[in-house]
């Protein structure tokens, strides 16, 4: 008798990223349903990847004098629920059924407070600068598992799309048309007009 596949997800952690929990998350309200997420992009200090610190960040272990930048954010305490980082690696700091605090003041489609009912993905890069191609495949399988587990999450947006004016991230240069055909989603699942071509 064959053994069944284990399931890729246990209590709101997915199998197959590296765990970091972060302490920076709180309960969903009650009754809340899980059905949008939000791309965001961070890079520490901005502009360098590889390095520790976006998970120092999130785990609240970075050290405040390392870099000049960090005296800018010190006393932060925020996370997303994953990480991507340039070479696809996936990282989870919260479980999905649990709050991250990463989109901040916020709204998608006339709700606001988009950290009770969305999943924060953060990719490692720039805002406006150019992803990895490996990044977008593991969003796109990220995703795609998400919808399976959570059958109500089936709309993604940038942090750029629930904050405008405020944030800019991913920015200009985030594939939204290419990510829709990995994701064979409809249209109505982006920000409207997001996934034409340019």
């Amino acid at each position: 008798m064959s053994q069944a596949a284990p399931t890729p997800w246990h209590k709101g952690w997915y199998a197959a990223a590296r765990h970091a929990p972060s302490p920076n998350h709180g309960h969903r309200p009650k009754g809340t349903t899980i059905d949008l997420a939000i791309v965001h992009s961070i890079s520490l200090p901005p502009g360098q990847y590889g390095g520790p610190e976006i998970e120092q960040l999130f785990t609240n272990q970075l050290d405040w004098q390392a870099h000049p930048y960090f005296q800018q954010i010190q006393g932060l305490e925020v996370s997303a629920h994953f990480l991507i980082r340039r070479d696809g690696e996936l990282v989870q700091f919260v479980s999905v059924n649990d709050r991250a605090w990463h989109a901040g003041r916020s709204s998608w489609r006339g709700r606001d407070n988009c950290n009770d009912y969305a999943v924060g993905i953060e990719l490692e890069g720039l805002e406006h600068h150019p992803f990895e191609p490996v990044q977008y495949n593991t969003l796109a399988l990220l995703l795609q598992a998400m919808a399976d587990a959570y059958p109500d999450l089936r709309h993604v947006a940038g942090h750029e799309h629930v904050a405008p004016g405020r944030k800019e991230d991913p920015g200009r240069a985030f594939d939204w048309s290419g990510l829709r055909q990995q994701l064979a989603w409809p249209e109505t699942a982006f920000p409207d007009g997001i996934t034409r071509t340019r």
